[in-house]
């Protein structure tokens, strides 16, 4: 209740200051290119979590700890992006440091994100060594083809992430006819320690690469993966407006000999090789009343079938009841070494359905969008949905009040989840 309160005291004062605010300028020196770039955002986000206490990974995690129904946490987030631009040659730094108060106490952490050199010698070729975020695929909540970037939450896929250390070069190209624009991308990676050491085996010199194609006005990407961190993956993606206001995408990923390790109820743990190939499949629709709706379907070759999960699940129920007969926390620690794996993904299992609706300004509530999101799992029939209201009324201020509600059967995705529901205010300025 604070939270919302919070959020419509912020509402009620900063529709009041874009109302005051009646005296507009323009001025050419602010949209000149500059050399020095210097941006980014300031965060607090705070959270309250509705606890489930029932649940097999609240058993996991807090099975000696306080258990308390509800449970609040503190964010503070600082986003620096800076650029300098010289000549052909560009620098770019992205730094995020996140501050976090929780049950565990405080906690901070500072990660570069982007840190890179770019040199562009003529329009149809740049070169960038450095880390990057490489961005693939056309998906919005996944992509499968993206096997050189970290995964994004489907929650929030827009947030900024931690990109890799790499060497790059893109060739562009313009034609006229059926093929208008024709772009190679081929990438160098190093795995070492201490370098992408998280990505995969170590002492692996790895490369990847992104044929683009304009096609028809349909954008088409092919793209590969090679080398000795992980096995060979081949993908395709496409993008293409069917109308200005209704567009389809889709990705297509071949993983070859993937290893799954998983557990089952009674702790034996089994690996798993086999051929995976996951896909994905979307639509992005804009109404005349300004209504988008993002519809996403996606096959994951690499996840968890419901038996599988539902093994996991029994063995954490299995470690507690031993835990809590005898204090022997053994099986329960076993546990938690197989959730640091694929079990620790935002959706481990195989099939979802991704649905977004938002609304922009609806009844002429100027800088105002509600917007509601959904995710269900097809195998086991759990799912989660967020309401989320948006306001961006008052100059590089952004507020925003998410709810998500998470629903399911025992031993199911969302049924298991730590908590049944969270509720969280962000308010974010730019600089």
């Amino acid at each position: 209740m604070r939270l919302w309160a919070a959020f419509a005291i912020l509402l009620t004062f900063s529709y009041g200051m874009a109302l005051a605010d009646e005296e507009y300028s323009f001025d050419l020196s602010e949209i000149e290119k500059k050399p020095l770039h210097i941006g980014g955002y300031l965060e607090y986000n705070p959270v309250l979590f509705g606890v489930d206490k029932g649940s097999a990974l609240h058993k996991l995690k807090m099975y000696n700890r306080d258990k308390r129904n509800i449970r609040e946490e503190h964010n503070f987030k600082a986003l620096f992006d800076g650029s300098y631009k010289k000549g052909t040659a560009e620098f770019r730094t992205i730094v995020n440091t996140d501050f976090r108060k929780s049950y565990l106490g405080w906690s901070e952490e500072t990660t570069l994100y982007e840190g890179y050199m770019s040199l562009r010698p003529s329009s149809t070729f740049n070169f960038n060594i450095g880390k990057k975020t490489l961005k693939w695929g056309k998906g919005y909540a996944w992509n499968p083809v993206a096997f050189l970037d970290r995964p994004k939450d489907p929650y929030d896929p827009e947030l900024a992430r931690e990109g890799f250390v790499v060497a790059s070069a893109d060739y562009i190209k313009s034609f006229d006819g059926p093929l208008k624009t024709f772009s190679f991308t081929p990438v160098l990676m190093p795995v070492y320690n201490r370098i992408n050491d998280d990505f995969g085996k170590i002492n692996s010199f790895n490369f990847a690469g992104k044929t683009y194609f304009l096609l028809y006005d349909t954008d088409i990407d092919l793209i590969f993966l090679t080398g000795g961190s992980k096995t060979s993956r081949y993908g395709m993606d496409f993008s293409r407006n069917i109308t200005s206001n209704f567009e389809i995408h889709g990705e297509l990923a071949f993983i070859n000999d993937y290893k799954k390790r998983f557990i089952n109820s009674h702790g034996t743990v089994f690996n798993k090789e086999y051929d995976a190939t996951s896909y994905l499949l979307g639509l992005r629709y804009l109404t005349k009343s300004d209504t988008t709706y993002i519809f996403e379907y996606f096959h994951d070759a690499t996840g968890f079938t419901k038996g599988e999960m539902g093994d996991y699940f029994s063995f954490i129920d299995r470690g507690y009841d031993t835990y809590r007969s005898s204090g022997d926390d053994s099986l329960l620690r076993k546990a938690a070494n197989a959730a640091g794996g694929n079990y620790n993904r935002k959706n481990p299992m195989r099939d979802y359905l991704y649905l977004r609706v938002s609304q922009k300004e609806p009844f002429d509530i100027l800088y105002f969008t509600p917007s509601l999101t959904g995710i269900f799992n097809i195998n086991d029939k759990s799912f989660s949905i967020g309401p989320e209201l948006l306001y961006t009324g008052v100059k590089n201020l952004e507020l925003r009040l998410r709810t998500t509600f998470l629903v399911g059967d025992s031993y199911t995705e969302y049924g298991e989840k730590q908590n049944d529901f969270l509720i969280g205010l962000r308010a974010r300025y730019y600089f």
